[in-house]
């Protein structure tokens, strides 16, 4: 089944080969070791099973699974993690991510690509999405859309996308 949400995946975003071969390998991981999606794992387990599909792989470096995908500048790492996205959701129910941006320039660009009807929207051919729309929330708007949530409890909590200045700005008195 997660074969297919795969292609699926490919043909409605227009994968390029890296893109369609990293979340193939996305894909792959998974199906290796199922734990590595819950809370409760034994990533020393994971590893060893992951080093076994992936001859490359020789350390997750922290003490959570952790996985790079690397791709040449301009093959479209935005739309592989929309893709990423898609697949998690699609394949195994997952409905909150986290983004995190290295400067506000990628930050501002990360807010375009996933907003809808935008020129690089990332889930665009994605039917799901288009009934559901992903909301999104940033480091700006949180606080609004946090208190939102807290009044409307049956919405589900949109997935964040912050940059990492965002970490190290403080509060506004007011």
């Amino acid at each position: 089944m997660s074969q297919r949400i795969v292609q699926i995946i490919s043909g409605r975003l227009s994968l390029r080969s890296p893109q369609r071969e990293s979340l193939e390998s996305l894909q792959k991981a998974i199906a290796a070791t199922p734990d590595i999606l819950h809370p409760n794992r034994d990533v020393p387990a994971l590893l060893e099973i992951l080093k076994t599909e992936f001859p490359t792989l020789s350390d997750f470096e922290r003490d959570f699974p952790s996985l790079c995908f690397a791709l040449a500048t301009g093959v479209g790492k935005t739309r592989l993690m929309g893709a990423f996205i898609s697949y998690l959701h699609l394949a195994h129910g997952i409905s909150n991510f986290f983004v995190l941006a290295p400067n506000l320039t990628i930050y501002n660009k990360l807010i375009a690509d996933f907003t809808p009807n935008t020129k690089k929207y990332v889930f665009r051919g994605i039917a799901e999405f288009a009934v559901n729309t992903p909301k999104i929330v940033t480091g700006d708007d949180y606080e609004v859309k946090a208190i939102a949530k807290t009044i409307d409890n049956n919405r589900e909590m949109p997935s964040p996308i912050y940059e990492t200045g965002n970490f190290f700005s403080f509060p506004k008195s007011t």
